[in-house]
């Protein structure tokens, strides 16, 4: 982005998301609000805003607490959970140490397990997440673990969770998203007028941050935008390669593999992963007649490739590409993520069949040890985009 033009979130903390989180939830705990982590997407945050409470992301993405983690993890585990596990042996992690409370998933046997060993540094809830979607006893499952979740955090809190207050979460949920993919759609633009960063921050920040807070930020970016386009302001030109970054998530220290594509001139128009713009894209069926079915079915419904078969991971990517005409596809896998690279096969296939776009499958950790090869690659992969 051009020097000297208003960043969409601009608040002292620009390109630090963690630190806007942090101080974001640091004056709502100062306000009374209990404070509760989550380590993943699946997380049903409606319930526990509902509760009165708000959600801290857990760290998991730096590569400075892995050896922390592999004292008594297993080397060759994903670096996400090493890197989760170091943050509370080391006692570094600022969002762990503000909750009261864990809220945790069965996404992978690798979460499952260090699960086990932190249970016992504070409350920790491990909610039992189907991984067949769409079969029935899937939704009647997650919707007994949603309202398990809401009795924990009830039992734990002495608080009280009504439908009522449900129902209010998810229609601010809807809101929230509304606005964030109204957002989404200046990236659609060719040239697009808003940089990978700035939809990073905005992904991490609506995280935690209510639609209430929220709806100023994202009505003054929408305003920003717009702005921006009618000035002719915009991120790389027209013919700078589009690039279209899925997989794992990404964050922290992984994002690097966002820089090295801005640096050998790609333009990011979508994050899809569970820490980009993947969370957002759903819709919650609103005035159900149970909303703790309502929020089953729309978590069920995320893509992620713990998922069997993941079928809608092929049809939403259908849809990114379709809306926001990538030149390029990386496919993201964090070392000893079976899941996502095994899938990985699928995604080539099919934007090989149905699109013919070049495809890239990065398989890294946090380190900064293979920098120097990931931009040789890249590099390539971007000649045959342009």
């Amino acid at each position: 982005m051009k020097e000297g033009v208003e960043p969409l979130v601009n608040d002292g903390f620009a390109g630090e998301p963690a630190k806007r989180c942090l101080s974001y939830i640091q004056s709502k705990r100062e306000k009374g609000k209990n404070v509760v982590g989550i380590y993943c997407g699946y997380a049903p945050m409606e319930v526990i805003r509902a509760a009165g409470m708000v959600p801290a992301v857990l760290c998991a993405f730096a590569d400075k607490t892995i050896a922390a983690g592999e004292e008594v993890l297993p080397a060759n585990l994903c670096p996400l959970i090493k890197s989760s596990y170091g943050f509370i042996r080391t006692d570094t992690c600022p969002f762990y140490s503000l909750s009261e409370a864990v809220i945790a998933e069965t996404t992978c046997d690798g979460k499952k397990k260090m699960f086990e060993l932190i249970a016992d540094v504070k409350p920790t809830h491990v909610m039992d997440l189907p991984q067949l979607p769409d079969q029935k006893e899937a939704q009647d499952n997650w919707t007994v673990m949603i309202r398990k979740l809401a009795g924990f955090l009830e039992q734990t809190f002495e608080c009280k969770v009504s439908d009522a207050d449900v129902e209010k979460e998810i229609k601010n949920t809807n809101l929230k998203n509304k606005l964030l993919n109204e957002i989404f759609d200046f990236a659609a633009l060719t040239p697009s007028p808003i940089t990978w960063q700035e939809i990073y921050d905005l992904t991490y920040l609506g995280q935690v941050a209510s639609t209430e807070d929220m709806l100023p930020l994202l009505e003054a970016s929408i305003i920003k935008l717009q702005k921006r386009v009618a000035d002719g302001i915009c991120h790389g030109t027209t013919d700078s390669p589009r690039v279209l970054v899925t997989g794992c998530p990404v964050g922290g220290d992984a994002t690097k593999v966002f820089k090295i594509i801005e640096e050998a001139g790609g333009v990011i128009v979508y994050l899809d992963a569970c820490t980009g713009m993947k969370a957002y894209a759903g819709h919650f069926e609103e005035n159900a007649k149970d909303p703790y079915r309502a929020v089953s079915r729309r978590y069920l419904d995320v893509p992620c490739s713990c998922m069997t078969p993941n079928t809608n991971r092929l049809t939403e990517l259908d849809r990114i590409i379709e809306k926001f005409k990538p030149d390029a596809v990386v496919d993201v896998v964090l070392h000893a993520c079976h899941s996502y690279n095994i899938e990985s096969q699928k995604i080539k296939e099919r934007i090989a069949a149905k699109y013919g776009l070049p495809f890239l499958k990065i398989e890294t950790d946090y380190s900064q040890s293979d920098v120097g090869q990931l931009r040789t690659r890249v590099e390539a992969m971007l000649e045959m985009a342009q």
